[in-house]
């Protein structure tokens, strides 16, 4: 996601790959053959199942006691193969462990991981309801995973709502253009980006209701953008800005969206990180 006029605001989502796709429409990469389970056709009598219709097995016991949550990033190895036995996706394969979110996969699989605790290795039946659904290019009917988790990240905690949010203090400096600014912490740096400077920053923004509409925080990634690319508010405000500085701006609309069908409206309200110049 990058904060160009026209983009599109992030759901707070943390960015999953798409398990099952790394080789759809090719074939697997040549390595050892993974032996499918003897129990893939069908999850055997002493699997635990759940409402929603998943079925799972503990393979090897885990060496923790905390479950990741919906919100959390996890590290795993995994493999994964339809019940005739043909496996379509792996990272051992890959010989690398894959790091997502768990609200970020098939509802399936996000909920076989919260099963779990590190250190386990557990195998899933998900059903094609809990999969991909018959999604043209996805492997269909019942996908039976083995899954090491190896790490939990904890989701990071929602920053808290300016309490100034619904309009500039007394002591925000105001530009001629509108823009409000607030130093929050000072910097470490003292070069200021240019207008065609490529930066990198951490951010929130909100509302002036204090609703809460993107977070690069909240995904646990910084992002980098030119500041050609992005609203006008930002391209001045971040100007203002030295690395290690957090500011806060209030933007109007006139300098944000304009009202563009799609965006948030009216101020918006922006705690900004410069983390680098490029």
């Amino acid at each position: 996601m990058r904060l160009r006029c026209s983009f599109a605001i992030a759901a707070l989502v943390m960015a999953a790959p798409a398990l099952g796709s790394a080789w759809a429409g090719q074939d697997p990469p040549k390595v050892s053959p993974y032996v499918a389970p003897p129990d893939v056709a069908a999850p055997p009598a002493d699997s635990e199942k759940t409402a929603s219709g998943l079925a799972s097995k503990v393979v090897t016991p885990g060496t923790d006691t905390i479950h990741p949550k919906a919100a959390d990033r996890v590290t795993v190895h995994y493999t994964g193969w339809t019940t005739d036995g043909k496996m379509f996706d792996s990272s051992l394969a890959r010989q690398k462990p894959a790091v997502f979110g768990v609200n970020g996969v098939i509802a399936g699989f996000s909920e076989g991981l919260q099963l779990m605790v590190v250190g386990e290795k557990r195998r899933l039946w998900i059903p094609q309801a809990l999969a991909y659904k018959g999604q043209p290019g996805k492997p269909a009917g019942t996908l039976v995973f083995d899954v090491e988790l190896l790490e939990i990240t904890p989701a990071p905690e929602m920053p808290a709502v300016p309490p100034d949010v619904d309009r500039p203090p007394v002591d925000a400096d105001r530009r001629p253009s509108g823009l409000a600014a607030k130093v929050i912490r000072p910097g470490t740096g003292t070069a200021h980006p240019r207008a065609s400077s490529t930066v990198t920053v951490h951010y929130s923004g909100w509302t002036t209701d204090g609703r809460m509409f993107d977070s690069s925080v909240m995904r646990g990634q910084s992002i980098s953008f030119p500041l050609t690319e992005v609203i006008a508010g930002w391209t001045e405000g971040v100007q203002l800005m030295v690395v290690g500085e957090k500011r806060r701006l209030w933007i109007p609309q006139s300098l944000a969206y304009k009202g563009q069908p799609g965006m948030p409206a009216g101020m918006l309200v922006f705690d900004i990180e410069l983390v680098a110049i490029k």
